[in-house]
């Protein structure tokens, strides 16, 4: 299988790329390095299924049509975006125009050439969890910052897509992801930002008053369900999430960082109205369709995401 990954060269697309080139398939990326590091595909340069590296931009509709047309692609894994919540807020434009016109521009390729795209959402789209059932893929929207509303307004397009043109899709609601390659600098992840603080001596800072909870899911089990939601036909016109199953609050996951000795402090929201106070994943769906469940548990996770920042401390 021929596979084109947008946003591959960033955190959860770097591990998308390890599950494609494990599983012996082809793999181009697109990339332009506003969020990705080229040096999150170092492992993968020699690989010889990793096809090529291009830099360039989903709204460069010249570039896109160039590349579908030479490379003759069978699926197409959209992760290319704004993603950062609070940046949204402050750069809306910027938001709208990657995640949106981005995604468009991404769509009618995929339909001119017919490859079957698999569009990466996000949980944060979603009003809090109501219950300790969770949060499904029929449980409410409430898109509460730019971020979140591009996100929807794409997704709307690529069921267009679907029902208009009977174009293969598939969209995915990851919840909170963490893991090897995350960036640990205010742009990171709060479990990535977390433990370079606890390694550094410095304060666990949290935003508000700490009692929002999170799903984290271990970045290993994100790229695994992604590339399996794009193999199977049964995903075909679905939004399915995938989660840890388990949330829990800011403050005990600095508490279970930072340890006994630990320094926490609390620091006044930036945007508080952009918060969620609960999410918690109910992934039954991703069970039913795929057979995926997570294999890491938190505890193995932040283990795992520890040492690895502990042996990359320079990045």
């Amino acid at each position: 299988m021929k596979a084109l990954l947008t946003g591959g060269a960033g955190f959860i697309g770097r591990w998308v790329v390890k599950s494609l080139l494990d599983d012996g398939h082809e793999v181009w990326v697109l990339d332009d390095f506003s969020n990705g590091r080229k040096e999150n595909l170092a492992d993968f340069g020699n690989h010889r299924n990793f096809k090529k590296l291009v830099i360039g931009d989903i709204k460069d509709t010249r570039l896109l049509n160039e590349i579908f047309t030479s490379n003759k692609y069978d699926i197409c894994f959209h992760l290319a975006a704004s993603i950062n919540v609070q940046d949204s807020i402050e750069r809306p434009t910027v938001t709208f125009q990657n995640d949106v016109i981005g995604a468009f521009n991404i769509l009618e390729q995929c339909k001119k050439h017919h490859v079957k795209l698999v569009f990466m959402s996000t949980c944060m789209v979603y009003e809090q969890a109501c219950n300790e059932e969770g949060i499904d893929e029929n449980s409410p929207v409430k898109p509460v910052s730019p971020y979140a509303g591009s996100k929807l307004a794409a997704e709307n397009m690529v069921m267009s897509y679907y029902y208009a043109y009977d174009l293969p899709v598939t969209i995915i609601r990851p919840f909170n992801t963490y893991g090897p390659y995350q960036k640990t600098g205010g742009e990171g992840g709060v479990v990535a930002i977390f433990i370079k603080n606890k390694l550094a001596n410095k304060p666990l800072q949290i935003y508000g008053d700490g009692t929002q909870t999170r799903d984290l899911l271990y970045v290993e089990d994100c790229a695994r369900f992604i590339v399996e939601s794009g193999y199977s036909d049964k995903t075909n016109g679905e939004i399915i999430n995938a989660g840890l199953g388990k949330d829990i609050s800011i403050n005990d996951l600095a508490k279970l960082v930072a340890g006994e000795n630990g320094c926490i402090k609390h620091i006044k929201h930036i945007h508080p109205q952009s918060e969620i106070s609960k999410l918690l994943c109910k992934y039954s769906k991703a069970q039913k369709l795929l057979g995926w469940e997570p294999k890491y548990s938190l505890e193995e996770g932040i283990k795992k995401t520890e040492e690895w920042i502990k042996s990359n401390n320079h990045r």
